[in-house]
């Protein structure tokens, strides 16, 4: 395949990678990991949340939450946006999604950063002070879009872009740095690269990405992922869940779910199936854990390496509107910078 058709079917992997990790964890965030067992077993399929769930109430099997409805309406704010990132029709966009999502009963809602960040806005304040102390992982969660459309060999570039993206509701150092590694990541694989060589360029873009937004106090992103990738190296699954969900941690903050989705990238050896079936399994943020590290292996793995069945069998996601937005940041990425080689 060409450069171009590499990058297509990378991008819509990530894109439908995301997707599937979101959906399995669907069901099990929020639940401890004997919670998990408890309720489900040992979730490897699509399952239907239990009927009291806090936030997945009502949902079916297999049905996608915030994590990639955000993602794909972050996409379309990037290619609406002629150059400069455009902070209030994105925030407009946010507050159109999440009245649609009341509206269709869901209860998986705006995060805290982002809920905080617009209320100040529609408050009067500008938003490059909105975000400033949003330091949780919804920015990550969400990052996939701007991985696909900015090239891995002009790091400098991306990361500046995703603190762009970041300013309004994520606008602090820890946040930037997160998303920054979980794009890098992406565009890695976007350019035809291997999930094995994820962690340098995820290292590189989030340490360039703490030198944005407000600084907050907090661990160093680089570092933890590095430390959270070597913690599971050769680990089998059940024994790494356990040091994920114990030592990691699985929570919405920051320096938890990120390097706790790159050491998910390292146990699944950057299967994406395998990384949704282990990141439902851990407990706290499972959707978001592994919406990010199934949209990475997407990214580093292309399309012949997801399960046909399983994608069939996602509730709530239109392929035809995933694979034009895929397509059309690829003809960003190629337009602005023409074509690149996998580092």
């Amino acid at each position: 395949m060409s450069d171009r058709s590499v990058a297509e079917d990378r991008a819509k992997a990530a894109l439908i990678g995301g997707a599937l990790g979101d959906a399995l964890g669907m069901p099990t965030q929020l639940f401890s990991p004997d919670q998990i067992r408890e309720t489900y077993g040992f979730v490897e399929n699509f399952v239907v949340p239990v009927p009291d769930h806090p936030v997945s109430k009502g949902l079916p099997a297999g049905a996608i939450t915030d994590d990639t409805e955000q993602a794909l309406l972050l996409a379309q704010i990037l290619l609406e946006s002629d150059g400069a990132f455009d902070h209030h029709r994105w925030v407009n966009a946010l507050v159109e999604w999440e009245r649609d999502v009341k509206a269709r009963g869901s209860y998986d809602l705006l995060g805290p950063s982002t809920k905080r960040a617009i209320d100040a806005i529609n408050s009067g304040t500008p938003p490059e002070e909105a975000g400033r102390d949003g330091d949780t992982n919804g920015a990550a969660m969400r990052i996939a879009p701007v991985g696909i459309m900015m090239p891995s060999d002009a790091p400098a570039a991306l990361v500046a872009k995703v603190a762009e993206t970041c300013r309004a509701t994520h606008n602090t150092s820890m946040a930037i740095a997160s998303a920054a590694a979980v794009a890098a990541a992406v565009s890695h694989g976007v350019s035809g690269g291997d999930w094995r060589d994820v962690v340098r360029h995820a290292i590189g873009a989030a340490k360039l990405g703490a030198g944005h937004g407000h600084w907050v106090a907090g661990p160093d992103i680089s570092a933890r992922i590095c430390w959270a990738t070597d913690l599971v190296r050769n680990e089998p699954a059940e024994r790494a869940i356990g040091l994920i969900s114990e030592l990691v941690g699985t929570g919405v903050a920051s320096q938890q779910s990120v390097p706790a989705a790159f050491a998910v990238l390292e146990v699944a050896q950057g299967n994406p199936w395998r990384a949704a079936v282990i990141s439902a399994n851990l407990g706290g943020d499972t959707d978001t854990i592994g919406a990010i590290a199934a949209g990475m292996a997407g990214a580093c793995a292309g399309m012949n390496s997801l399960p046909q069945n399983r994608i069939a069998e996602l509730n709530g996601l239109d392929m035809g509107i995933v694979e034009t937005l895929a397509t059309k940041l690829v003809a960003e990425r190629f337009r602005r910078f023409g074509g690149e080689e996998a580092a």
